[in-house]
Protein backbone atom coordinates (compact mmCIF):
# COMPACT_ATOMS: atom_id res chain seq x y z
CA UNK A 1 0.00 0.00 0.00
CA UNK A 2 0.97 3.42 0.15
CA UNK A 3 3.40 5.08 2.83
CA UNK A 4 0.45 5.39 5.18
CA UNK A 5 -0.14 9.31 5.77
CA UNK A 6 3.65 10.08 4.15
CA UNK A 7 2.16 13.57 3.21
CA UNK A 8 1.39 14.58 6.95
CA UNK A 9 4.91 14.61 7.70
CA UNK A 10 5.82 18.43 8.85
CA UNK A 11 1.65 19.24 8.57
CA UNK A 12 0.05 20.78 11.36
CA UNK A 13 -2.59 19.33 12.80
CA UNK A 14 -5.13 21.24 10.90
CA UNK A 15 -4.71 19.53 8.05
CA UNK A 16 -4.38 15.89 9.68
CA UNK A 17 -8.16 14.94 9.38
CA UNK A 18 -7.96 16.13 5.61
CA UNK A 19 -4.80 13.92 4.87
CA UNK A 20 -6.71 11.01 6.36
CA UNK A 21 -9.46 11.25 4.07
CA UNK A 22 -7.06 11.67 1.16
CA UNK A 23 -5.48 8.44 1.64
CA UNK A 24 -8.70 6.76 2.90
CA UNK A 25 -9.99 7.88 -0.98
CA UNK A 26 -6.77 6.10 -2.70
CA UNK A 27 -7.39 2.90 -0.82
CA UNK A 28 -10.95 3.49 -2.52
CA UNK A 29 -9.56 4.05 -5.42
CA UNK A 30 -7.92 1.03 -5.32
CA UNK A 31 -10.53 -1.17 -3.94
CA UNK A 32 -12.96 0.56 -6.90
CA UNK A 33 -10.40 -0.78 -10.11
CA UNK A 34 -10.60 -4.05 -8.21
CA UNK A 35 -14.38 -3.49 -8.32
CA UNK A 36 -14.33 -2.24 -12.15
CA UNK A 37 -12.19 -5.34 -13.30
CA UNK A 38 -14.04 -8.00 -10.94
CA UNK A 39 -17.35 -6.69 -12.91
CA UNK A 40 -16.28 -6.95 -16.28
CA UNK A 41 -15.01 -10.05 -16.34
CA UNK A 42 -18.01 -11.40 -14.12
CA UNK A 43 -20.11 -9.87 -16.89
CA UNK A 44 -18.35 -11.58 -19.71
CA UNK A 45 -18.25 -14.79 -17.85
CA UNK A 46 -21.97 -15.17 -17.47
CA UNK A 47 -22.64 -13.57 -20.89
CA UNK A 48 -20.57 -15.98 -22.74
CA UNK A 49 -19.45 -18.79 -20.48
CA UNK A 50 -22.58 -19.82 -19.54
CA UNK A 51 -24.59 -18.35 -22.27
CA UNK A 52 -26.91 -16.50 -19.57
CA UNK A 53 -28.40 -13.35 -21.60
CA UNK A 54 -27.57 -10.04 -20.09
CA UNK A 55 -27.90 -6.34 -21.44
CA UNK A 56 -24.45 -6.77 -22.36
CA UNK A 57 -24.10 -2.69 -23.67
CA UNK A 58 -25.59 -1.08 -20.65
CA UNK A 59 -23.72 -3.20 -18.19
CA UNK A 60 -20.18 -2.77 -19.56
CA UNK A 61 -21.23 0.81 -20.11
CA UNK A 62 -21.76 1.05 -16.20
CA UNK A 63 -18.74 -0.97 -15.30
CA UNK A 64 -17.08 1.76 -17.90
CA UNK A 65 -18.60 4.80 -16.38
CA UNK A 66 -17.48 3.25 -13.01
CA UNK A 67 -13.51 3.38 -14.52
CA UNK A 68 -13.82 6.61 -15.97
CA UNK A 69 -15.26 8.27 -12.86
CA UNK A 70 -12.01 6.33 -10.71
CA UNK A 71 -9.86 8.07 -13.21
CA UNK A 72 -10.90 11.36 -12.65
CA UNK A 73 -10.94 11.03 -8.63
CA UNK A 74 -7.22 9.81 -9.28
CA UNK A 75 -7.00 12.69 -11.12
CA UNK A 76 -7.88 15.17 -8.34
CA UNK A 77 -6.21 13.66 -5.52
CA UNK A 78 -3.20 15.14 -6.16
CA UNK A 79 -4.88 18.42 -7.13
CA UNK A 80 -7.81 18.92 -3.94
CA UNK A 81 -7.77 18.04 0.00
CA UNK A 82 -10.05 15.55 0.28
CA UNK A 83 -12.99 16.08 2.70
CA UNK A 84 -14.71 12.89 4.53
CA UNK A 85 -18.09 14.33 2.69
CA UNK A 86 -16.58 13.57 -0.90
CA UNK A 87 -15.63 9.60 0.92
CA UNK A 88 -19.41 9.46 1.71
CA UNK A 89 -20.11 10.44 -2.18
CA UNK A 90 -17.93 7.93 -3.57
CA UNK A 91 -19.46 5.59 -1.33
CA UNK A 92 -22.74 6.34 -2.48
CA UNK A 93 -21.64 6.24 -6.38
CA UNK A 94 -20.00 2.58 -5.82
CA UNK A 95 -23.61 1.76 -4.78
CA UNK A 96 -25.48 3.41 -7.16
CA UNK A 97 -23.42 1.52 -9.76
CA UNK A 98 -23.90 -2.13 -7.69
CA UNK A 99 -27.70 -1.32 -7.85
CA UNK A 100 -27.64 -0.53 -11.43
CA UNK A 101 -25.72 -3.64 -12.48
CA UNK A 102 -27.82 -5.63 -9.72
CA UNK A 103 -30.74 -4.40 -11.46
CA UNK A 104 -30.04 -5.52 -15.05
CA UNK A 105 -29.01 -8.92 -13.48
CA UNK A 106 -31.76 -10.83 -11.30
CA UNK A 107 -32.53 -7.54 -8.85
CA UNK A 108 -32.45 -8.83 -5.33
CA UNK A 109 -32.30 -12.62 -6.06
CA UNK A 110 -28.75 -12.00 -7.58
CA UNK A 111 -26.11 -13.88 -5.36
CA UNK A 112 -23.75 -10.86 -4.98
CA UNK A 113 -26.51 -8.87 -3.54
CA UNK A 114 -24.34 -9.39 -0.49
CA UNK A 115 -21.69 -6.61 -2.04
CA UNK A 116 -23.71 -4.08 -0.16
CA UNK A 117 -22.73 -5.38 3.12
CA UNK A 118 -18.98 -4.10 1.60
CA UNK A 119 -20.35 -0.18 1.14
CA UNK A 120 -22.22 -0.31 4.75
CA UNK A 121 -19.09 -1.55 6.51
CA UNK A 122 -16.57 0.31 4.62
CA UNK A 123 -19.10 3.58 5.70
CA UNK A 124 -19.27 2.57 9.32
CA UNK A 125 -15.05 2.64 9.52
CA UNK A 126 -14.31 5.79 7.24
CA UNK A 127 -17.22 7.88 7.98
CA UNK A 128 -19.01 9.55 10.98
CA UNK A 129 -22.06 8.39 12.30
CA UNK A 130 -24.90 10.38 10.29
CA UNK A 131 -22.62 9.77 7.10
CA UNK A 132 -23.08 5.89 8.00
CA UNK A 133 -26.38 6.01 8.50
CA UNK A 134 -27.30 7.66 5.84
CA UNK A 135 -25.15 4.74 3.48
CA UNK A 136 -26.88 2.20 5.37
CA UNK A 137 -30.92 3.79 4.60
CA UNK A 138 -29.72 4.00 0.80
CA UNK A 139 -28.76 0.30 0.88
CA UNK A 140 -31.68 -0.61 2.59
CA UNK A 141 -33.97 1.53 -0.18
CA UNK A 142 -32.05 0.17 -3.13
CA UNK A 143 -32.44 -3.67 -1.64
CA UNK A 144 -36.20 -2.77 -1.32
CA UNK A 145 -36.66 -1.17 -5.00
CA UNK A 146 -34.56 -4.32 -6.18
CA UNK A 147 -36.85 -6.58 -4.59
CA UNK A 148 -39.82 -5.24 -6.67
CA UNK A 149 -38.34 -3.99 -9.63
CA UNK A 150 -35.50 -5.66 -11.68
CA UNK A 151 -34.87 -7.20 -14.94
CA UNK A 152 -35.05 -11.12 -14.68
CA UNK A 153 -32.11 -12.97 -15.25
CA UNK A 154 -33.14 -16.02 -18.23
CA UNK A 155 -31.21 -18.66 -17.74
CA UNK A 156 -30.56 -21.57 -20.46
CA UNK A 157 -32.76 -24.69 -19.65
CA UNK A 158 -29.30 -26.63 -19.35
CA UNK A 159 -28.57 -24.77 -16.54
CA UNK A 160 -29.68 -25.56 -12.87
CA UNK A 161 -30.47 -22.55 -10.47
CA UNK A 162 -29.86 -23.64 -7.47
CA UNK A 163 -25.95 -25.20 -7.20
CA UNK A 164 -25.32 -21.84 -9.29
CA UNK A 165 -26.96 -19.60 -7.28
CA UNK A 166 -25.48 -21.72 -4.49
CA UNK A 167 -22.01 -21.31 -6.04
CA UNK A 168 -22.29 -17.53 -6.69
CA UNK A 169 -23.48 -16.67 -3.03
CA UNK A 170 -20.43 -18.19 -1.84
CA UNK A 171 -18.42 -16.36 -3.88
CA UNK A 172 -20.03 -13.12 -2.70
CA UNK A 173 -19.42 -13.70 0.63
CA UNK A 174 -15.45 -14.27 -0.03
CA UNK A 175 -15.23 -11.14 -2.13
CA UNK A 176 -16.78 -9.42 0.68
CA UNK A 177 -14.79 -11.29 2.98
CA UNK A 178 -11.75 -10.43 1.42
CA UNK A 179 -12.27 -6.76 0.74
CA UNK A 180 -13.16 -6.14 4.10
CA UNK A 181 -9.90 -7.71 5.46
CA UNK A 182 -7.67 -5.96 2.55
CA UNK A 183 -9.30 -2.86 3.16
CA UNK A 184 -10.06 -2.82 7.08
CA UNK A 185 -6.17 -3.62 7.20
CA UNK A 186 -5.31 -0.91 5.64
CA UNK A 187 -7.46 2.05 7.35
CA UNK A 188 -5.88 0.53 10.13
CA UNK A 189 -2.53 1.34 9.16
CA UNK A 190 -4.01 4.91 8.56
CA UNK A 191 -5.11 5.11 12.02
CA UNK A 192 -1.89 3.74 13.70
CA UNK A 193 0.04 6.44 11.69
CA UNK A 194 -2.07 9.32 12.60
CA UNK A 195 -2.11 8.22 16.47
CA UNK A 196 1.57 8.04 16.29
CA UNK A 197 1.67 11.61 14.01
CA UNK A 198 -0.80 13.22 17.21
CA UNK A 199 2.06 11.51 19.83
CA UNK A 200 4.68 12.99 18.16
CA UNK A 201 2.68 16.66 18.34
CA UNK A 202 2.23 16.44 21.97
CA UNK A 203 6.29 15.21 22.07
CA UNK A 204 6.61 18.44 20.14
CA UNK A 205 4.29 20.83 22.41
CA UNK A 206 6.16 19.45 25.60
CA UNK A 207 9.39 20.05 24.63
CA UNK A 208 8.69 23.41 23.36
CA UNK A 209 7.14 24.33 26.40
CA UNK A 210 10.23 23.50 28.67
CA UNK A 211 11.97 25.50 25.38
CA UNK A 212 10.43 28.34 26.91
CA UNK A 213 10.76 28.16 30.38
CA UNK A 214 14.44 27.95 29.75
CA UNK A 215 14.12 31.18 27.50
CA UNK A 216 11.92 33.16 30.65
CA UNK A 217 14.71 31.60 32.88
CA UNK A 218 17.85 32.59 30.84
CA UNK A 219 16.31 36.33 29.72
CA UNK A 220 15.81 36.53 33.47
CA UNK A 221 19.25 35.15 34.63
CA UNK A 222 20.66 37.48 31.89
CA UNK A 223 19.64 40.85 32.79
CA UNK A 224 20.05 39.46 36.67
CA UNK A 225 23.71 38.77 35.23
CA UNK A 226 23.98 42.13 33.86
CA UNK A 227 25.50 44.37 37.14
CA UNK A 228 27.62 41.92 38.65
CA UNK A 229 29.34 41.83 35.08
CA UNK A 230 29.59 45.62 34.71
CA UNK A 231 31.32 45.30 38.34
CA UNK A 232 33.50 42.94 36.94
CA UNK A 233 34.54 45.24 34.36
CA UNK A 234 34.93 48.55 36.27
CA UNK A 235 37.09 46.54 38.88
CA UNK A 236 39.16 44.87 36.07
CA UNK A 237 39.68 48.23 34.91
CA UNK A 238 40.81 49.78 37.84
CA UNK A 239 43.02 47.23 38.54
CA UNK A 240 45.16 48.40 35.24
CA UNK A 241 45.97 51.42 37.44
CA UNK A 242 47.59 49.15 40.47
CA UNK A 243 51.12 49.50 40.39
CA UNK A 244 51.65 46.27 41.57
CA UNK A 245 49.67 44.41 39.25
CA UNK A 246 50.77 46.55 36.36
CA UNK A 247 54.42 46.18 36.92
CA UNK A 248 54.12 42.14 37.47
CA UNK A 249 53.74 40.69 33.98
CA UNK A 250 52.11 37.78 35.24
CA UNK A 251 49.88 39.68 37.16
CA UNK A 252 49.01 41.48 33.73
CA UNK A 253 48.64 38.87 31.96
CA UNK A 254 45.91 37.00 34.19
CA UNK A 255 44.07 40.54 34.08
CA UNK A 256 44.13 40.77 30.61
CA UNK A 257 42.32 37.12 30.19
CA UNK A 258 39.73 37.54 33.16
CA UNK A 259 39.21 40.70 30.99
CA UNK A 260 38.48 38.50 27.69
CA UNK A 261 36.25 36.62 29.94
CA UNK A 262 33.78 39.07 31.23
CA UNK A 263 33.87 40.07 28.07
CA UNK A 264 32.86 37.03 26.11
CA UNK A 265 30.08 36.60 29.15
CA UNK A 266 28.71 40.17 28.27
CA UNK A 267 28.35 39.09 24.95
CA UNK A 268 26.57 35.76 25.99
CA UNK A 269 23.67 37.82 27.94
CA UNK A 270 23.67 40.73 25.00
CA UNK A 271 23.19 37.31 22.63
CA UNK A 272 20.01 36.13 24.74
CA UNK A 273 18.46 39.35 25.86
CA UNK A 274 18.11 40.05 21.98
CA UNK A 275 17.51 36.38 20.88
CA UNK A 276 14.90 36.95 23.63
CA UNK A 277 13.41 39.94 22.46
CA UNK A 278 13.17 38.80 18.39
CA UNK A 279 9.59 37.01 17.61
CA UNK A 280 10.57 33.58 16.79
CA UNK A 281 12.17 33.52 12.89
CA UNK A 282 12.31 37.06 12.61
CA UNK A 283 16.50 36.62 12.99
CA UNK A 284 16.49 33.52 10.68
CA UNK A 285 18.74 34.78 6.85
CA UNK A 286 20.32 32.86 4.05
CA UNK A 287 24.17 31.91 4.72
CA UNK A 288 26.85 30.23 2.89
CA UNK A 289 27.37 27.51 5.48
CA UNK A 290 31.34 26.93 5.04
CA UNK A 291 31.78 30.39 6.27
CA UNK A 292 29.03 30.21 8.79
CA UNK A 293 31.10 27.24 9.92
CA UNK A 294 34.52 28.47 9.99
CA UNK A 295 33.55 31.74 11.77
CA UNK A 296 31.98 29.18 14.62
CA UNK A 297 34.97 26.99 14.42
CA UNK A 298 37.11 29.87 14.80
CA UNK A 299 35.31 31.88 17.78
CA UNK A 300 35.36 28.33 19.89
CA UNK A 301 38.55 27.32 19.13
CA UNK A 302 40.03 30.00 21.80
CA UNK A 303 37.85 29.03 24.39
CA UNK A 304 39.32 25.48 24.61
CA UNK A 305 42.88 26.42 23.50
CA UNK A 306 44.17 22.83 25.09
CA UNK A 307 41.71 21.01 22.54
CA UNK A 308 42.59 20.53 19.26
CA UNK A 309 39.96 21.02 16.95
CA UNK A 310 39.90 19.63 13.50
CA UNK A 311 37.90 21.62 10.96
CA UNK A 312 37.25 20.05 7.34
CA UNK A 313 34.58 21.17 5.37
CA UNK A 314 33.74 19.56 1.51
CA UNK A 315 31.56 20.61 -1.54
CA UNK A 316 29.95 23.19 -0.24
CA UNK A 317 30.15 25.40 -2.62
CA UNK A 318 27.48 27.40 -3.68
CA UNK A 319 24.89 26.08 -1.49
CA UNK A 320 22.79 27.91 1.06
CA UNK A 321 21.66 27.42 4.24
CA UNK A 322 19.13 28.77 6.36
CA UNK A 323 20.55 30.04 9.60
CA UNK A 324 19.67 31.46 12.60
CA UNK A 325 21.47 33.22 16.19
CA UNK A 326 20.75 30.14 18.04
CA UNK A 327 22.26 27.98 15.22
CA UNK A 328 25.63 28.81 16.00
CA UNK A 329 24.63 28.34 19.79
CA UNK A 330 23.60 24.75 19.36
CA UNK A 331 27.11 24.14 17.35
CA UNK A 332 28.83 25.67 19.94
CA UNK A 333 27.45 23.05 22.56
CA UNK A 334 28.10 19.84 20.37
CA UNK A 335 31.37 21.38 20.22
CA UNK A 336 31.41 21.88 24.15
CA UNK A 337 30.07 18.21 24.77
CA UNK A 338 32.78 16.89 22.01
CA UNK A 339 35.58 18.55 24.08
CA UNK A 340 34.38 17.68 27.54
CA UNK A 341 34.27 13.91 26.36
CA UNK A 342 37.44 14.11 24.51
CA UNK A 343 40.30 16.50 25.61
CA UNK A 344 42.69 14.74 22.93
CA UNK A 345 41.11 16.82 19.90
CA UNK A 346 37.74 16.58 18.37
CA UNK A 347 36.85 17.36 14.81
CA UNK A 348 34.12 19.49 13.32
CA UNK A 349 32.91 17.95 9.27
CA UNK A 350 30.59 19.32 6.78
CA UNK A 351 29.17 18.74 3.76
CA UNK A 352 25.98 17.89 1.13
CA UNK A 353 23.80 14.84 1.69
CA UNK A 354 20.77 14.18 0.46
CA UNK A 355 19.76 17.72 -0.70
CA UNK A 356 21.22 18.51 3.19
CA UNK A 357 23.97 20.33 5.17
CA UNK A 358 25.71 17.83 6.82
CA UNK A 359 27.47 19.56 9.84
CA UNK A 360 28.95 16.25 11.89
CA UNK A 361 30.75 16.86 15.26
CA UNK A 362 32.97 14.11 16.39
CA UNK A 363 35.11 13.06 19.25
CA UNK A 364 37.41 9.94 20.55
CA UNK A 365 35.59 9.60 23.81
CA UNK A 366 33.54 6.60 25.75
CA UNK A 367 30.87 7.75 23.25
CA UNK A 368 26.82 6.88 24.34
CA UNK A 369 25.61 4.38 26.36
CA UNK A 370 23.74 2.27 24.49
CA UNK A 371 20.76 3.03 26.92
CA UNK A 372 20.82 6.34 25.97
CA UNK A 373 21.59 6.43 22.20
CA UNK A 374 18.35 6.21 21.10
CA UNK A 375 17.16 9.36 23.00
CA UNK A 376 19.83 11.66 22.39
CA UNK A 377 18.27 15.36 22.00
CA UNK A 378 15.23 14.27 24.46
CA UNK A 379 14.67 17.09 26.81
CA UNK A 380 16.93 16.56 30.23
CA UNK A 381 17.94 13.33 28.87
CA UNK A 382 21.73 12.45 29.88
CA UNK A 383 24.27 9.84 31.07
CA UNK A 384 25.54 12.68 33.47
CA UNK A 385 22.35 12.61 35.40
CA UNK A 386 19.76 15.12 35.97
CA UNK A 387 20.20 18.37 35.00
CA UNK A 388 22.42 17.68 31.88
CA UNK A 389 21.77 17.05 28.66
CA UNK A 390 20.39 20.42 27.73
CA UNK A 391 22.76 21.35 25.12
CA UNK A 392 21.73 18.37 22.64
CA UNK A 393 18.31 19.09 23.88
CA UNK A 394 18.39 22.94 21.96
CA UNK A 395 20.64 21.53 19.39
CA UNK A 396 17.82 19.28 18.60
CA UNK A 397 15.08 21.82 18.93
CA UNK A 398 17.11 23.87 16.52
CA UNK A 399 17.79 21.48 13.79
CA UNK A 400 13.69 20.78 13.92
CA UNK A 401 12.80 24.65 13.77
CA UNK A 402 14.85 24.85 10.67
CA UNK A 403 13.27 21.86 8.63
CA UNK A 404 16.31 19.29 9.61
CA UNK A 405 17.02 16.65 12.22
CA UNK A 406 19.79 15.52 14.88
CA UNK A 407 21.62 12.02 14.58
CA UNK A 408 23.58 10.67 16.85
CA UNK A 409 26.06 7.58 16.86
CA UNK A 410 28.85 5.72 18.31
CA UNK A 411 32.27 5.54 16.03
CA UNK A 412 33.57 2.27 14.82
CA UNK A 413 37.05 3.47 16.54
CA UNK A 414 35.52 4.46 19.04
CA UNK A 415 34.06 8.02 20.33
CA UNK A 416 30.93 9.42 19.51
CA UNK A 417 29.28 11.32 16.51
CA UNK A 418 26.70 14.06 16.49
CA UNK A 419 24.99 15.21 13.36
CA UNK A 420 22.67 17.88 12.43
CA UNK A 421 21.13 17.47 9.14
CA UNK A 422 19.67 21.07 7.93
CA UNK A 423 18.22 21.45 4.42
CA UNK A 424 19.81 23.65 1.81
CA UNK A 425 17.51 26.95 1.52
CA UNK A 426 18.90 27.29 -2.03
CA UNK A 427 21.72 26.50 -4.75
CA UNK A 428 24.15 23.77 -4.16
CA UNK A 429 24.27 20.19 -4.91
Amino acid sequence: MDSPLLALTRRGAATLADGTAAENMRQLVQLRWIAVVGQTLAILFVHYGLAVRLPLAQMLGIAGTLGVANLLTTYALSRHEVRSAEVMVALLIDMAVLTLLLYFSGGASNPFISLYLLQVVLGAILLPPAAAALLLGASALAYALLSIRFVPLVLPPTLDPEPLFALGRWIGFVMVATLLVMFSTRISSNLRARDAYLADLRQRAVEEEGIVRMGLFASGAAHELGTPLGTLSVILADWRRVPAIASDPDLSAERAEMEGEVARCKAIVSDILQSAGQPRGEAMERAAPEPFLRAVADAWAPTHPQVPLDYRATGLEGAVLAVEPALRQAIWNLLDNAAAASPAGIALTAGIEDGHVAIAVQDWGDGFAAADLAHVGERMRSSKGPGHGVGLFLAASVARRLGGRLEARNRTGGGAEVRLLLPLAGGGA
